[in-house]
């Protein structure tokens, strides 16, 4: 018996495994200092785009957790994963969050 919130209560019962992003490249080199106001002013400003705080939270934790740890935040979340690299994601009501690169990941070009 399951929990009727659990992620393998989802419509066709499976659950997308995260992964990290592929590698990528920003368009000038970026000095970590940089990477981080970057990603701070992102998660400032993205609630305010629509969407729950509490699933841009998760999806915070998430990015900035290692891969086993992230996959257990978005399903207690009940994150619909849609791209594996958590690019793009849904919550349960159907809210579109789109997450750039660079809260992702580090790029190939940091210096």
């Amino acid at each position: 018996m399951g929990c009727a919130g659990s992620s393998q209560a989802k419509g066709d019962g499976s659950v997308k495994k995260i992964r990290k992003p592929k590698p990528w490249k920003n368009p000038q080199p970026i000095t970590k200092t940089d990477l981080v106001r970057m990603r701070d002013e992102f998660w400032d400003t993205a609630p305010h785009y629509g969407g729950r705080k509490e699933i841009w939270d998760a999806l915070r934790a998430a990015a900035e957790a290692d891969l086993t740890l992230a996959q257990a935040i978005v399903d207690s979340a009940g994150i619909i994963v849609q791209s594996a690299d958590l690019t793009i994601c849904y919550d349960e009501r159907g809210a579109k969050y789109e997450l750039p690169k660079y809260v992702l990941s580090e790029p190939t070009n940091l210096v």
